[in-house]
């Protein structure tokens, strides 16, 4: 191989890198904003949680839960303002009894990158505390495409989440949790 080939080599390696590393903390920052309560220092309401969610997204982004329970749950939005329309229906609605806790946890992460695209996937686990005690343990998998936009930016092209199963977890479950978050203050 000559001087010319490795280097093309090494910068096609350290790009795919690179790539990895965006597409992780794109993910992560999703999950993230995802969380309640929201750690993210400033955002006082979930409109503003929204946005900043969907920041994250390209215009021609899809946002789908796929699988018999998953498909009748959620359905399939395309684009950002059916993903709005999605994120707010979610946050924008009272629940009683209202969720006080869910928190992301992701594993058995494997991200493929292909130029300017990649491929992730996921096991997620969230723990689910309302107001009244009750609590559940939700998992899915998740099969996410990104894209490099030609400003160089990573955004999410699609979401894809499957369940893997829901279980109630008994009432009192988690004797202490935040109320709010400070992790990310000043």
């Amino acid at each position: 191989m000559s001087t010319d080939e490795t280097i093309a080599a090494l910068v096609r390696r350290v790009d795919a890198l690179e790539a990895e590393g965006h597409v992780r903390r794109l993910q992560a920052r999703y999950m993230l904003l995802c969380d309640t309560p929201l750690p993210e220092y400033g955002v006082a309401d979930d409109a503003k949680r929204i946005e900043l969610i969907l920041e994250l997204y390209a215009e021609d982004a899809v946002w789908e839960g796929v699988g018999d329970y998953y498909d009748g749950q959620f359905g399939r939005m395309v684009g950002k303002d059916r993903i709005r329309e999605h994120f707010t229906r979610f946050w924008g609605e009272k629940r009683d009894p209202a969720l006080v806790l869910n928190a992301h946890y992701l594993t058995s992460e494997h991200i493929q990158v292909d130029g300017d695209t990649a491929e992730g996937l996921w096991i997620h686990m969230q723990p689910w505390l309302y107001a009244d005690g009750t609590a559940l343990l939700r998992s899915s998998r998740l099969n996410n495409a990104f894209r490099k936009e030609p400003d160089g930016t990573w955004r999410i092209t699609r979401t894809r989440t499957e369940n893997v199963f829901v279980a109630p977890l008994p009432r009192g479950f988690a004797s202490d949790h935040a109320t709010t978050s400070v992790l990310l203050g000043p």
